[in-house]
């Protein structure tokens, strides 16, 4: 089973979050910008309004026999109507002397007649927004400096920044929220090629050594060629084992065919009793040894193919009637007789190679456990699906034990004696898994063992 990689978190996750953050942060500088931004502009135009106002106020003062005469017009009040009726106040001043208006307001330093100056203060207990212009009136022989403070509350200004603080509100929820889809659609679109990458390397086989040639974001480059320069060298370490599996069968099996025939002849030469039965003792373990080499590598060359079969349509009685041919002599041998009936035209796709071995080790168990001058019948069929049926009449297998003997390296109690290695199962097995199919044992009502391979 594959360990997990420890996980130290999501990177959509923090891409959506650091995305999503940043969206906030600029939310809320959108929100304050233009707050800010509504905020002076309302307020000039209220500075507007009174510097006009408090004009209008100097435009109609005028010396008349050496006195100031100022005559308030009504535009110059009217024009600060607002609807929340705000309160204006003012105050007139000859050269500091107070003349007119409320005297509770002073004018600031600054003013002149190029400009006044603007404040913001506490009158009377309301926060008012009060500006002070000056005008030199010239008369004869005269020269007079007259200030004029104007001063009008701000609830028309307060409501309207208000007003515009929820639109401001409103709009920075309508980005924000964008900003959220836009980043969740954002980060899939930008995870998209890693997840691509990451499904691709999960539907392969361990096989499939082939490297990555779609096109890829030129982040992922080095992540991908890293990847495929990993599966160049797996693929050539699994070709060395390969290799390695051909030439260790040949150079196992090889000696082991030597060894055993020098230990045969050597037997028809040996006359004492107990000399023959230790040669005998070789000759088995020969036979011991060399069956389990044989299986181990059958079936490390199946580990190989399972993953990356050479499928081929296969006629499974052709192939079959091919293998008992090869085995006849060796069922000869045992008094041993094989019966092949086998329906035309049953054909799978399948690797060849493996199949032949799943069959030819049932074939080799049956041998074994079958009693001289007795039969293995061996039945093809197409339904339910083709199969191959393979059936004894040994002692066939321990009830209890049917379900394990599948199991790699795994023997019943009743193959005590007998010549194996417990791997002539666990490789049909997984053939016929490779295949989509099944290996299923059973007992004869009459007596004997009987495997079924299925694909």
């Amino acid at each position: 089973m594959t360990a997990r990689p420890p996980v130290s978190g999501s990177l959509r996750n923090r891409l959506v979050l650091t995305l999503i953050g940043g969206a906030a942060v600029l939310t809320v500088l959108l929100f304050f910008t233009v707050r800010n931004y509504a905020t002076q502009i309302a307020q000039q135009g209220q500075d507007n309004i009174l510097g006009a106002s408090a004009a209008a106020i100097l435009d109609s003062a005028s010396i008349r026999d050496g006195q100031i005469d100022v005559d308030i017009p009504y535009s110059a009040f009217s024009m600060l109507a607002t609807p929340s009726d705000d309160c204006v106040f003012y105050a007139i001043y000859q050269d500091d002397v107070f003349l007119s208006g409320y005297k509770a307001l002073v004018p600031e330093r600054g003013a002149s007649d190029r400009g006044g100056v603007y404040k913001t203060a506490t009158f009377e207990g309301m926060e008012v927004r009060l500006v002070t212009v000056s005008r030199t009136l010239i008369g004869a022989e005269q020269r007079r400096q007259l200030h004029v403070v104007l001063a009008q509350t701000q609830d028309a200004l307060s409501e309207t920044l208000d007003q515009i603080s929820r639109n401001a509100a409103l709009l920075g929820v309508g980005f924000f929220s964008l900003a959220v889809l836009l980043s969740v659609w954002a980060t899939s679109t930008t995870i998209g090629p890693l997840k691509r990458l990451a499904d691709s390397v999960t539907r392969r086989g361990p096989q499939d050594l082939s490297p990555f040639a779609k096109p890829v974001p030129s982040e992922m480059v080095p992540l991908v060629s890293s990847l495929n320069s990993l599966m160049g060298r797996l693929d050539q370490s699994l070709g060395q084992s390969e290799d390695f599996i051909a030439e260790a069968a040949h150079r196992v099996r090889t000696p082991l065919a030597t060894v055993r025939s020098y230990a045969e002849a050597t037997l028809q030469r040996v006359d004492r009793e107990e000399n023959r039965n230790a040669v005998r003792s070789m000759i088995r373990a020969i036979d011991e040894s060399s069956r389990a080499a044989s299986q181990l590598l059958d079936h490390a060359m199946i580990t190989f193919r399972a993953d990356h079969l050479d499928r081929q349509t296969i006629d499974l009685g052709e192939l079959v009637g091919e293998l008992v041919t090869r085995l006849t002599p060796l069922a000869e041998m045992k008094d041993l007789e094989l019966n092949l009936r086998a329906e035309k035209g049953v054909v799978c796709s399948g690797d060849p190679i493996l199949i032949q071995n799943a069959v030819r080790n049932l074939i080799d168990n049956a041998l074994k456990y079958s009693p001289s001058e007795s039969s293995v019948d061996i039945v093809i069929a197409a339904e339910p699906r083709p199969h191959v049926c393979i059936s004894d009449q040994g002692p066939g297998f321990p009830p209890d034990e049917v379900g394990k003997l599948a199991a790699r390296f795994a023997r019943g109690r009743n193959a005590e004696g007998t010549i194996g290695s417990g791997l002539g199962l666990t490789i049909a097995e997984d053939v016929a898994t490779a295949h989509g199919g099944e290996l299923t044992l059973s007992n004869l009502a009459g007596g004997g063992a009987c495997v079924t391979l299925s694909f």
